[in-house]
């Protein structure tokens, strides 16, 4: 330090530039972001805003209880709830299976295999979730050609009533859902380094066990992103139950729909809305103990 005492002075007026700056640096990030978080405001929590109003509102606009009191009374709504879960964890199960075994294809394969593999994979996003629960209307009905073909094949004797049922539903389901398993499961396993597996190769473990004790824990982390995905995915389902159920199967976006269309009755609806928005934030807090989420869906490194 210099005798008189000068040095000190520097530092301290170098230290409070360096805050003057950082505080100006964030003020430009924070004025860069504001369409972002204006537009953000406006698309989703104003609308989440006015859905949480309505629910706790009754017929005449007082605040009321009444809604929530009337999903409770009303086990109409208890049963299409568990439906709606019922569904989907069905339609999960069946999605991790299959895709699973697809994206452990195609971690395996060269680059150029994969790709053509992945193409398939989102060829579905280029058409309309209508067409294609249509055009499973039309292969799944009695004379359809899944029924033909099993007939023909002598799998079954009489044609299989698969549409109007869950069943049905559930297959549409499967369709649509699959690529949404599949593409953050797939992130995932070509993200493992292959040296950990080779490591247990070289240390005497079979195929299988090299990928029960080694491949699958470290893809572990994108199946479960995958199924949480999905499973919120199926919760908001409304055209496949709509169109493959032929109003016997009633998920919960179909009760939502039902109350305004039909009854013009916004209060349950919103009520509903606000559950399934609550149930569905709980599922993502659960998800986030056990996967770091941010990480599969390109958050946080």
């Amino acid at each position: 330090m210099r005798p008189d005492g000068r040095a000190p002075l520097e530092a301290a007026d170098n230290a409070a530039a360096l805050a003057r700056d950082a505080r100006a640096e964030r003020w430009r990030l924070f004025g860069l972001s504001l369409p972002a978080l204006l537009l953000i405001v406006l698309v989703m929590v104003v609308p989440v805003g006015w859905l949480f109003l309505l629910s706790f509102q009754d017929e005449d606009g007082a605040l009321s209880l009444a809604n929530y009191r009337r999903l409770i009374e009303q086990p109409s709504y208890g049963r299409i709830l568990f439906a709606s879960f019922e569904i989907s964890l069905m339609v999960t199960a069946i999605c991790a299976v299959l895709g699973y075994a697809l994206a452990y294809l195609m971690s395996q394969l060269p680059p150029r295999r994969a790709g053509l593999l992945m193409l398939g994979v989102l060829m579905p996003f280029w058409t309309s979730i209508l067409v294609r629960t249509y055009a499973w209307l039309v292969l799944l009905q009695r004379d359809g050609i899944v029924n033909n073909l099993g007939i023909g094949l002598g799998l079954w004797r009489a044609p299989l009533v698969l549409v109007y049922n869950m069943q049905g539903t559930i297959i549409g389901l499967v369709h649509i859902m699959l690529p949404f398993l599949v593409l953050p499961l797939y992130g995932a396993m070509r993200a493992i380094d292959r040296d950990y597996v080779r490591a247990a190769a070289n240390l005497g473990a079979s195929p299988v066990q090299v990928f029960w004790h080694v491949f699958l824990p470290l893809s572990r982390a994108g199946l479960f992103a995958g199924a949480t995905i999905t499973f919120i995915l199926c919760l908001g389902s409304y055209v496949t139950p709509a169109v493959l159920g032929g109003g016997k199967v009633v998920m919960a976006a179909n009760a939502v729909a039902t109350d305004v269309e039909m009854y013009f009755s916004w209060g349950p609806a919103s009520a509903f809305g606000v559950v399934l928005l609550a149930v569905t934030a709980l599922l993502l807090l659960i998800a986030s103990r056990f996967a770091r989420l941010d990480r599969i869906f390109g958050g946080g490194a």
